[in-house]
């Protein structure tokens, strides 16, 4: 799929069915990939993060998952972007995966966020087939990792849902590329969202993009930091990266 870059970070771009089956093609036809769900928090986190930012950038798909990266395409490549949100890829992956007879694994989050998921897929997919683990909250040895790594292949999952939140999630996705014989998705809050443990904020909002507000009101202690900081950063740098781009047409590489 074409990237375009949104500050330093190479964000892909199409319509969603687009992604859904891109996603879906690269679980059947690569041997190990990884696909970042890709935010404000992850376009700053990247921008500040030399290391991180090739993680991303090396990508097999980016996806703009919010309404501030699709607008920016708009804003930068007069491009009409569709929001590619984790929230909605994961419980679309997994009724095409059941529809086609694949397996998802689900890594990250707690017990009881995988156990609530694991009973909620049973209704909704009954046919689909889903491996979960939820590994200790601390720091691995490598023997460790690679047991880990080991029971992943054991179960030949067509797709691994990650969710260890960002950036461990993507790090970890880019650690095991050629090791975890999958496609690998780093989802993060859609395992609460989709558990429903956790709203989604209201239509309106999200087409605003205001979803970071609804989010930030429901925890404000753990997302203050995040959303006071990162936000006006990123506005800041979209803006220079329009007058580059759009004003002076420099083409930005």
């Amino acid at each position: 799929m074409k990237k375009r870059k949104i500050i330093k970070t190479l964000i892909s771009s199409g319509r969603y069915e687009t992604f859904i089956n891109n996603i879906l093609d690269l679980s059947q036809n690569s041997n190990s990939s990884y696909v970042c769900i890709s935010n404000v928090h992850m376009i700053i986190e990247a921008y500040l993060d030399k290391e991180f930012s090739k993680i991303v950038n090396n990508a097999n798909i980016a996806t703009p998952d919010g309404m501030p990266l699709a607008k920016a395409m708009k804003i930068l490549y007069d491009v009409n972007q569709d929001r590619v949100a984790g929230m909605d890829l994961m419980p679309d992956l997994m009724k095409r995966s059941e529809t086609k007879g694949l397996s998802i694994f689900l890594y990250g989050s707690t017990a009881k966020v995988l156990k609530t998921i694991t009973s909620k897929a049973k209704i909704e997919f009954p046919n689909l087939k889903l491996y979960v683990y939820s590994p200790p909250f601390r720091t691995l040895s490598e023997e460790e990792k690679d047991d880990i790594v080991t029971m992943i292949n054991r179960y030949n999952p067509d797709f691994v849902f990650v969710a260890l939140g960002c950036p461990k999630q993507e790090k970890w996705m880019a650690e095991n590329k050629n090791k975890i014989h999958s496609c690998m998705l780093g989802l993060g809050g859609a395992f609460e969202v989709y558990a429903d443990l956790k709203n989604r904020a209201p239509q309106w909002m999200q087409d605003y993009s205001l979803e970071w507000l609804y989010r930030f009101v429901q925890d404000p202690k753990r997302l203050w930091k995040r959303y006071l900081v990162t936000n006006p950063l990123f506005i800041g740098l979209l803006l220079m990266q329009f007058v580059q781009v759009r004003v002076f047409r420099h083409h930005v590489k």
